[in-house]
């Protein structure tokens, strides 16, 4: 983990008396995507949302960019670079498009070029095309969309993407493919939870398959592509 932005080592959690991570470790480079894949109740949201300080750890350690982060509020750890996109899609639903964009507005860092309605608006045209309008009155997918492009209006340094692909049309799927690879190409690391094979190929590097809260593999994402074992162990349902 010498080169790692993120690194979790060990992580337990759960909710009231039941343990759902049972020493989770991971890791995560700058401008590299990593996918989390596993089964429904894998364990794979749970861990994003320990990773991000909104279910406290129960043992284990969560450096982000040196920093130990396990226990600090998710304010603070966003303050620090750490994007998070839930799966539930908590925009404001009584703002329009470019006033939801406008929320998550934050300072560059690192000399990178900062984040601009503008320039997400070219990886989603949808949202160029209804910046006006209220984000009640979009579909699921567009409004995954605009969930997306309000992290980055923060600049983060890295970005939890859980579920980006779950129950979107096809046309969705593939902006949201374009947008994970223009955050790698920025230098923005993503680790993504996922279920769908053929959207975690497309865009990752590496990719861990957590079974029961815990790393079953890790390795290569085309490893896990050609490992079959793997796969109908963990993967198929």
């Amino acid at each position: 983990m010498a080169d790692a932005m993120l690194e979790v080592e060990g992580l337990h959690a759960g909710y009231g008396p039941a343990e759902v991570l049972f020493g989770v470790t991971l890791s995560l480079r700058r401008g590299e995507v990593a996918a989390l894949m596993g089964r429904n109740g894998a364990g794979k949201s749970t861990t994003l949302k320990a990773i991000m300080g909104l279910l406290s750890p129960r043992a284990g350690r969560v450096r982000f960019l040196g920093q130990e982060i396990a226990g600090l509020p998710p304010f603070r750890i966003a303050r620090l670079g750490l994007g998070y996109v839930p799966e539930d899609r908590r925009i404001f639903t009584d703002l329009t498009v470019f006033e939801n964009l406008d929320v998550g507005r934050r300072t560059a860092r690192g000399g990178r070029p900062p984040w601009t309605p503008e320039r997400l608006f070219k990886i989603f045209p949808n949202l160029a095309e209804m910046r006006g309008r209220p984000a009640a009155s979009m579909s699921g997918g567009e409004q995954q969309m605009l969930t997306i492009a309000r992290t980055l209006m923060g600049n983060p340094d890295a970005v939890l993407l859980d579920e980006p692909s779950e129950g979107l049309a096809p046309v969705i799927v593939e902006q949201m493919t374009d947008a994970v690879i223009r955050m790698k190409a920025e230098g923005i690391a993503v680790l993504l939870s996922e279920q769908s094979l053929d959207f975690a190929a497309a865009v990752a590097d590496r990719a861990y398959v957590i079974e029961r809260g815990e790393i079953r593999y890790a390795g290569a994402m085309a490893d896990l592509e050609a490992d079959e074992r793997v796969r109908d162990a963990y993967l198929t349902v």
